[in-house]
This record gives structure tokens, C-alpha cells and sequence, in this order.
């Protein structure tokens, strides 16, 4: 029996919490294979379902805040006994700000740990995490990016042999029987990165009374974006044309009846947003940031790209595919081919090939 340990901070409403949920279900599909994973932060929630199959670890004590450095240590020593008592061939774990920490936890054993930031790739760190990235993300046994561009950046800043380029998972999203309403649909978390108040006054702007723009997506922690876009929308006499749905379980049926997926974040790592636009065959228009849509979108064929805060350009192109039907059906139906190379079986087959020692040494 082939042990897997996957290891993350906590399961989280979150791209990389449901991405991990998915990996770890499609392992334990795979034959003698026992699939652990270990929750490990300050707030272990569990959002996403997590297959019975899945052996699941947590530290039995409540992280005490006003004690955080000897919490801190208490949970390296957790993490460390947890990980020598399962004894997996390979450990994979999740978060640029949490995989040093597993990296300082399992120094010295000889378990293949493998990490993965799921941000984008520039970005910045104050300066205890440059320090600790630099120093322990080389002595890590492979790094796994989300994007060739990913790639790119940490072969220059962290001079690793071996990194690879896996993408996520994409579900499918069954569209069959529902009718197409005109609506652009935007999903995201209400953060200021995202710019949906931007994306806002876009739409506004191209004025097609007969078009919706709806916004799926509650706000992060700290900050009440959700209120600021609530008032904008009724300041500019907009309830019948803007949406703000807040956080939803189900989206499905909104990917289903949207017509047009508008991007317009300005940072990403891997966007699974836009890919599951694609599989329910919508065109989609975003900014070309660092890393992310480039990945996906295949410009002019599959929806377009723009200039990062090329406001004027973003509009011309969403005002382009409002008014043309045909040319949204075509490229709905090119993006929808070419997520299928997105599809969990793929994406899951590429992380168990590395993470399984037994196919490596075959």
C-alpha cells in the first residue's frame, strides 16, 4: 500500500482548498494507494467535501494566539510526528506563505516533499518570507507551478533542477437544457484586485440596456467591497442591470444561462474561474495579467486578452461579442474543446505520476 500525504493549511472557501479536495479524491481512485491529508493553521475549516476515503489529520489542541511562538512550535512538532507516523512515499503540499513552513517542519527526513504556491508568480513578500523562500524552497525535492510563465520566474529565483508545470483541474459544467439569457456573468472574490468596480463601469459605459452584468462573489476577510459596490449600484440607478449575488454554493446554473465571462483581475495565479467558463462554452474576455488567462485564453479563438487596464480596449472587445451571436457560439465552442486538456483525469494523472515513486522508478 502506496501512501500519499497531502498537506494545507485548512480547507477554506478557496481555488487551491477545492483544487486539493479534487487531486486527493482522484488518488484514492488509484489502486493500493492510502491518501492522507493534514490540516494544520490557526483555522482548520472544512468548505469543500472531502471524499471518505481520505484520511484526515488535525492537531488536537486550539492554537493559542497569545502564545503564538510556542503554538507555532507545537504545530512544526505536529506536523513533523504526523507525517514520520504515516510514512508516505511523497508529500505534496499548498501555500506560498505555508510551504517554508512545512519545508522548516520536515527538515532533516527524507520524505520527497513537493510544494506549490497558488498565487501568482511575481508576487511580493516582506522580507522574513524572501528570506525563508529563498533559503528553503531549493532544498524542497520539486517544485510544481501552474504556469509556464511560473516556471519562468522561479527557475531565475530559486535555481531548482526541477520544476514542473501542472495546471488545475477543471470540472465540467454541464450546460444541456438551459437557455441562453444575456448576461455577463464575472465570478471572483470581492478583493481589490479584482477591480469589479472597474468591470462596472465598463459595462455601464457600452450601455446595451438589454444586457445584465451579474457578480458572484462575497467579500475576503477585513474588507466590505460588497457594501462599496452595493452603494455604486444604487448611486448610479443600476439594480436592474447589475447583480451582486454574494457568495453561492452552486454557480452551475448561472455559467449555464451566461452568455459572455468577463475577467477583469489584475493577479492571478491560475484562474480556475475562467476555465470553468470555458467548459460551459462561454467566450471570455480578460486582462492579460502576469500569469493565469494567458494560460487559458487563446486570443481572438477562444475570447480575447487585453492590455492590463486597457479599459477602452476591454470594452470595445465585450461590446464586440454583445452584439455578435455567432461569434460568441464559435468561440464558446473552441473554448469548451480546448478545456478538455484541463480535465481532472489529466491534471490528476500529471501530479500522481510525480508523486507516485513507484511510476518514477519504472
Amino acid at each position: 500500500m502506496s501512501r500519499l500525504c497531502l498537506v494545507i493549511p485548512h480547507l477554506g472557501v478557496g481555488g487551491m482548498q477545492r483544487v486539493l479536495t479534487e487531486l486527493g479524491e482522484y488518488f484514492t481512485g488509484k489502486p493500493a494507494t492510502e491518501v492522507h491529508m493534514i490540516l494544520y493553521s490557526i483555522n482548520r475549516e472544512i468548505f469543500y467535501p472531502v471524499h471518505p476515503a481520505i484520511i484526515m489529520h488535525k492537531p488536537e489542541f486550539t492554537f493559542n494566539r497569545h502564545l503564538r511562538f510556542w503554538y507555532t512550535l507545537k504545530t512544526i512538532y505536529f506536523l513533523r510526528k504526523e507525517i514520520k507516523a504515516i510514512n508516505p512515499i511523497s508529500v505534496l503540499s499548498f501555500g506560498e506563505y505555508w510551504n517554508s513552513f512545512v519545508l522548516v517542519s520536515l527538515y532533516g527526513l527524507n520524505y520527497p516533499l513537493y510544494i506549490s504556491d497558488r498565487c501568482k508568480p511575481d508576487k511580493r513578500y516582506s522580507f522574513f518570507h524572501r528570506f525563508l523562500r529563498n533559503r528553503l524552497y531549493p532544498r524542497a525535492t520539486g517544485i510544481i507551478t501552474q504556469t509556464s510563465i511560473a516556471k519562468e520566474i522561479y527557475t531565475d529565483q530559486f535555481r531548482h533542477p526541477n520544476i514542473t508545470v501542472i495546471g488545475n483541474p477543471i470540472r465540467n459544467i454541464n450546460v444541456n437544457g438551459i437557455s441562453k439569457e444575456k448576461i455577463v456573468l464575472s465570478i471572483g472574490r470581492l478583493i481589490p484586485t479584482k477591480h469589479h468596480s472597474l468591470l462596472i463601469d465598463i459595462f455601464v459605459k457600452i450601455s446595451r440596456p438589454d444586457w445584465k452584468l451579474v457578480i458572484i462573489g462575497g467579500n475576503a476577510p477585513g474588507n466590505d467591497i460588497l457594501g462599496l459596490l452595493q452603494d455604486k449600484i444604487e448611486a448610479g440607478r443600476l439594480n436592474d442591470r447589475v447583480i451582486l449575488t454574494g457568495n453561492i454554493s452552486h454557480v452551475e446554473e448561472y455559467y449555464a444561462k451566461s452568455s459572455i465571462f468577463a475577467f477583469t483581475s489584475s493577479s492571478e495565479g491560475f484562474p480556475n474561474v475562467i476555465g470553468e467558463a470555458m467548459s460551459a462554452g462561454l467566450p471570455v474576455i480578460s486582462f492579460d495579467c502576469v500569469a493565469g488567462p494567458s494560460e487559458l485564453i487563446d486570443d481572438e479563438k477562444t475570447g480575447f486578452l487585453v492590455p492590463l487596464f486597457d479599459s477602452d480596449q476591454f470594452g470595445q472587445k465585450l461590446e464586440r461579442l454583445m452584439d455578435d451571436a455567432e461569434l460568441r457560439l464559435k468561440m464558446g465552442n473552441e473554448a469548451r474543446m480546448k478545456i478538455n486538456s484541463f480535465s481532472i483525469d489529466k491534471i490528476g494523472n500529471q501530479f500522481f505520476t510525480i508523486l507516485d515513486k513507484k511510476i518514477m522508478a519504472s
